[in-house]
């Protein structure tokens, strides 16, 4: 099974909310399927933003969920859905790069950053959910401050990323998930060159 059929699967079982349907029909509108999770670090690569989707929640299922504690539809919303906001972000554009065998300079394809909706991050995610579904607020709150210390406003030295932490387990359980996943298991996973 691929990436693709892994994220439907994973979604079909575990999603039944209302407006998770219209939420799914609109996805594979996008190119959330075929985008990349990065531009050159993990899953730089064609599929890449579900493959990520995919190993977050593989990861959040196999380490963090607690039976009878943790909500099997809030696990997959929030690790299939975190990062939504990628979706419609990244465009494949071209530079001129020196080939270090003959010498000559050759077109090679990297993908660029054309964010036409410039809304945060993780908040993105949120609104984008929203707009189809309604997110509960620990699942808002896990979504939003998936990126922990990397975020822009978490930087700025604010307490409100301590503080969701720790109110809501799910937050805490999303981002080591999605640290796991992208320094762990999707080491290597780039196609772009480091420059």
């Amino acid at each position: 099974m691929d990436y693709k059929e892994k994220f439907l699967t994973y979604y079909k079982q575990n999603i039944s909310r209302e407006g998770a349907d219209k939420l799914l029909d609109w996805l594979l509108k996008t190119d959330f399927f075929t985008a990349p999770a990065s531009t050159k670090f993990h899953c730089a690569c064609e599929g890449g933003l579900v493959q990520h989707s995919v190993n977050v929640y593989e990861v959040m299922m196999e380490k963090h969920f607690v039976q009878g504690e943790d909500n099997a539809e809030s696990f997959a919303l929030c690790a299939l859905l975190h990062d939504l906001c990628k979706a419609q972000f990244y465009k494949v554009a071209t530079r001129n790069v020196k080939n270090e065998k003959t010498g000559q300079w050759e077109k090679q394809p990297y993908y660029s950053v054309e964010d036409i909706f410039p809304y945060g991050h993780g908040e993105k995610s949120v609104f984008l959910i929203e707009r189809f579904l309604r997110l509960n607020t620990g699942e808002a709150m896990a979504i939003r401050w998936h990126m922990g210390g990397f975020d822009d406003t978490a930087k700025s030295g604010g307490f409100a990323i301590s503080q969701a932490y720790d109110k809501y387990p799910i937050a805490v359980k999303l981002h080591l998930s999605d640290l796991e996943a992208t320094y762990l298991r999707e080491h290597g996973t780039s196609n772009a060159r480091s420059k």
